[in-house]
């Protein structure tokens, strides 16, 4: 999927992303915020979309979001506005693939449901390292690639149509997991029937 297919995709969701991706999706945000809840600090949400996971966090939560989608950064300002968000400490326009922050820019980082719509992943991942600091936490909410049952057939199925979609259905969690310095700390499966999943990395620190 190019950036391309990405931009043209999030324009024709974003009058309807609430209530449809939205709201499949709703588990994983709670869990991501709750979690970040317990640490507090600086956050970075990579692909904020609409704001939907904003509200959930709390007060000793710095939030820093950002997205490629000028339709969805609008509704995500309306969002704050109407909500009166006041740890919202700002939202940019951005290809998560190349950041604008410096190194060690931030204690945690968010990622709900938005490794599996961009280009290179991995390269966005790697993005995500490096604005991490050392000993701070990537946490991650997305569907992952089923190996078996009828939910395999129906993604490899649906595979083909990525750029329709403006997602893969077909993305493997190995995917997220291949930056040396990002170690696994926890996996659980979420709602709805076990098809997202929630995952914590934590950044080492080099000697």
């Amino acid at each position: 999927m190019d950036i391309k297919a990405v931009e043209a995709s999030y324009a024709r969701w974003a009058p309807v992303y609430d209530k449809t991706f939205g709201a499949v999706t709703r588990a994983g945000r709670r869990r991501t915020a709750e979690y970040i809840n317990n640490h507090g600090g600086s956050v970075l949400e990579v692909g904020v979309g609409t704001g939907l996971a904003l509200p959930h966090y709390a007060s000793n939560v710095q939030v820093t979001g950002i997205d490629f989608s000028e339709e969805m950064l609008a509704k995500a300002r309306l969002r704050i506005e109407e909500r009166e968000l006041t740890n919202i400490k700002e939202l940019r326009q951005m290809d998560a693939r190349s950041l604008d922050f410096a190194d060690n820019s931030f204690d945690m980082v968010a990622a709900m449901h938005v490794l599996s719509v961009v280009p290179e992943p991995k390269r966005v991942m790697s993005e995500i390292e490096r604005v991490l600091k050392p000993g701070g936490r990537v946490v991650i909410s997305n569907h992952f690639k089923s190996t078996q049952g009828v939910l395999a057939s129906i993604e490899k199925f649906t595979a083909p149509f990525a750029d329709v979609l403006g997602w893969h259905s077909d993305f493997a969690i190995e995917t997220v997991l291949q930056e040396e310095r990002l170690k696994l700390e926890l996996q659980q499966s979420l709602p709805p029937f076990g098809m997202m999943t929630f995952l914590v990395l934590r950044k080492l620190h080099t000697n």
